[in-house]
This record gives structure tokens, sequence and C-alpha cells, in this order.
């Protein structure tokens, strides 16, 4: 238990989640339907929306897209699943712990599956936003996993989720470390928008020079993607008994971006010498697909990259005839994810096979072109480096705040203590620091932009 090992200023009290509930909500901590009570055949094209697991990011936003939609009548038969303005959403199934806050963007809205929970707060003994800081905290999210259970994949019970603890302050010092959580968020959230920035940059320049894949305007051959395929497969199961803290790097789905890979939780592994494991061995220009989950991410196995391998799912895809950076920017495009979402078949849990890889739509066009793009992408992410770099290190003084705050750290012990001042500091430095790198990043960008489309035609 938390409380046996960490001690509290005065004041303070530790609680289970359950008892900052609304009350008088019977449906104030809850999953969503279970299994069949909500299959494909309920989807329609408009309606009331589900949240889903991907509507949950990591860093703690709502994902304001890519919803599928019921019936109103559906809807009320599972009514106590549905979700209001302010409720907090967890993840708990596969990705455990994801949260946000719930917008409020509509009328109403209804939880997807049973990986998915909703807590509704108790507004007048506790400060949402402090309670929301408190789980999207790491000490917050290791309490959830170890007391994870694991089948086909990893999930908390709705119970453990309930008797999950937090620290509880009075409420005027609730507010006030959310006050000051709130301005490290401010300085993540502006680092992350400079990175942003670098990939709507970068779908700008695929957009000029090849137009949108969706509508074609430039009149490209379209094939199947079966004809560029020269190999696909997928990693295999059961290497957790691999696992090291050193050794070969082994890809899993996050570490698959938006054309992008990304290396900064990467695990290790002490792989067999099997002809199985050399299957899953990736070589330089491989194109990597997320098959399960947060389908379609992707990226391209840099040259000269380490040994490494990929797990169950994760898709290896080697090309022909076609640069493996375009195809990726092309499958990373918003025309490229409405195809993954049309293919995916939510159930337990969303997936893609080989099939569905192979008959992808996908335009075809001069390979020297595509060469060029690949070569514009290269000297970009020499810059994109830079940026995640200056995000992970945002992300670290969030961190940092967040378990100070949490063990009433800055919380003043006597008059004369000013335990937070140092790093609101560090916060306010880099923050003015963020802010003029975004901006210098933004003209850059228009400038470089506004040069590229006399060049791309």
């Amino acid at each position: 238990m938390v409380t046996e090992t960490q001690k509290l200023p005065d004041g303070w009290q530790w609680i289970k989640l359950t008892e900052i509930a609304e009350r008088g909500n019977k449906y104030a901590i809850v999953d969503g339907p279970f299994g069949a009570s909500i299959k494909q055949s309920d989807y329609l094209d408009c309606g009331v929306p589900l949240i889903r697991i991907q509507n949950i990011s990591k860093d703690g936003t709502f994902i304001n897209k890519g919803f599928l939609y019921i019936s109103e009548e559906k809807y009320r038969e599972q009514i106590r699943s549905a979700v209001k303005k302010d409720d907090i959403l967890v993840s708990r199934v596969g990705t455990i712990g994801n949260v946000c806050i719930y917008p409020g963007i509509f009328e109403k809205a209804l939880l997807s599956t049973t990986g998915v929970c909703k807590i509704s707060i108790n507004k007048r003994i506790a400060d949402i936003n402090f309670v929301y800081f408190f789980m999207l905290s790491e000490d917050y999210k290791n309490q959830l996993i170890s007391n994870a259970s694991e089948s086909v994949q990893k999930y908390i019970t709705l119970d453990t989720l309930k008797d999950s603890e937090l620290p509880f302050p009075p409420l005027a010092e609730q507010k006030r470390i959310a006050a000051i959580a709130q301005k490290a968020d401010r300085l993540r959230r502006t680092r992350r928008y400079a990175l942003q920035l670098s990939d709507t940059y970068l779908q700008s320049v695929f957009l000029e020079m090849f137009g949108d894949p969706a509508s074609n305007p430039k009149g490209w051959n379209i094939e199947v993607f079966s004809k560029k395929l020269e190999f696909i497969t997928t990693g295999s199961r059961g290497w957790a008994q691999y696992y090291s803290n050193h050794g070969n790097i082994f890809l899993r789905v996050q570490n698959l971006g938006k054309n992008e890979l990304l290396l900064n939780d990467v695990a290790y592994v002490q792989n067999p010498n099997t002809v199985e494991a050399k299957r899953t061995c990736v070589k330089s220009g491989d194109l990597l697909i997320s098959m399960t989950a947060d389908l379609g991410r992707t990226a391209v196995i840099p040259p000269n990259f380490p040994e490494a391998y990929v797990n169950q799912h994760v898709g290896i895809v080697r090309l022909k005839e076609i640069n493996p950076v375009f195809i990726s920017a092309l499958l990373a495009s918003d025309a490229g994810k409405k195809q993954f979402d049309a293919l995916d078949r939510e159930g337990v849990k969303s997936g893609l096979n080989f099939d569905d890889i192979r008959s992808l739509k996908i335009i075809v066009p001069p390979l020297p072109l595509q060469e060029k793009f690949a070569q514009i992408v290269q000297k970009f992410e020499r810059l994109r480096t830079q940026q995640r770099e200056a995000e992970r290190q945002a992300e670290h003084l969030f961190q940092t705040l967040l378990h100070c705050a949490f063990r009433g750290e800055l919380t003043p012990q006597h008059a004369n203590d000013e335990p937070a001042s140092v790093l609101l500091e560090q916060i306010g430095a880099e923050q003015a620091k963020a802010e003029a790198e975004a901006k210098a990043a933004t003209q850059a960008m228009g400038n470089a932009a506004e040069y590229l489309s006399t060049k791309a035609k």
C-alpha cells in the first residue's frame, strides 16, 4: 500500500478514489459496455459518439476525432456508461492509465468498451484539476500497473481503479497545487506544439509535392499495395522471457509515431539465435506498421540502425520499386488513416492482418520525386531530434514537479518556506525559451514551405 511508505504533511490524508466520487450518482465510476453489448452492426455515420481508448492521449489530452456513432436508442440502453463534461477518462486495458478530462464537446457521449472508464468527481470536496494531475503522474500510473492483471493483455479491474489511493490535502491547497502544475503543463504543451509544427510542415510538403492521396489531384497511378511488397511479417509472441536491461533493441507500438521512429521508451532483449528470431530482425529501409491498438502508426528503419527486433503487434514490410519514406508518409496521412480505420475490426481489441495491408490503395508518383521527398525528411530530422529532446526535458520537469507536489514537498510547513519557488523559476525561464523557439520555428517553416512550393511543381 502507498500509505505504508509515504508520510504526508499535516492536514493531508490518504483516500481512495471512490471516496471523492460524485455523491448520489451510482454510476460515478464505471466502465463501458461489455463485449457484444455494442456490435459493429450498431455503428452509424452519425448519432451519439463512442469514446474509445484512442480518444485518450498519452499526454493527458482528449483527442477530438476518430469517433464511432450509435443510435439514441442504443445510448439509452447503455446509459450507465454515459459521459458528461469534466468527467475524468481512464484507460484500463492494454495501455493502462492514460488519463484526460472530457471537455463536453458533445451533448451526449458514451464509453465504447470496458477498456475505458469514467470518474465523476465530487467537486464540493475535490478539485478536478488536482485529481487529474495526480492521475497524470508517473507515481499514480505505477500504482495502477503494479496492481494490474494479465490475460491476453494487461488490465486493471474496476475495483482496482476505485481502490487506488491519492494524497488529499484541504481544498484550498488542492487548488494551489493544481495552479502550479498547470504552469509546468503549459511548458510541456508548448514544447509539444513546436514538435507538432514540424509534423505539420512535413505534411504540407507532402501535399505540395504529391497532392491529397484521397482525391489524387495530380493524377498519379493508383495501385494495390501488394504489388510493391517484397516481404511482410510481424514479430513473435512470448518474448517477455528475453527482456533485459541491455542487449538488442526490441521495438513496440509505442516506438512508432506518425512517420517517425520514437526511441525515448525502448525495451531491450537478449534474443535467441533462431530462425524465428532472424525473421523478426529489422533491416535498413524496412517500413514498420502498428498492427493492433493504435492502428497505422508508421516508421522507417534508417541506415546503420543497431540490431533490433519487433514484437507481435508491429509489422515489418519490405518494399520494391517504391521509397519507404514516401510510403510511410502516405500511410500516416489523413487519407492513409481513413483506410486503416475502414479496415479496423474492433472487438476485444483493434487489429489488422496481412491481407488488410496488402489491400491498401496507394498513389505511385515518379520514384525521383519520392526520393526528393525522402531527402527533405532526412534533412529535417535533425531539427525534430532537437525538439524531441526539448520535449523530453519539459516532460521530465513536469513529472518532477508532480512528484514533489503530491508528496507535499511544495506545501510550506513554516511561514518562511518557499519550496515551490525554484521549480517555478525554472519553469518560467523554460517557458519563455520555448515560446521564442516555437515562434522562430514557425517563421523558418513558413519560409521553407514557400520555397518548396516553387520547387516541387
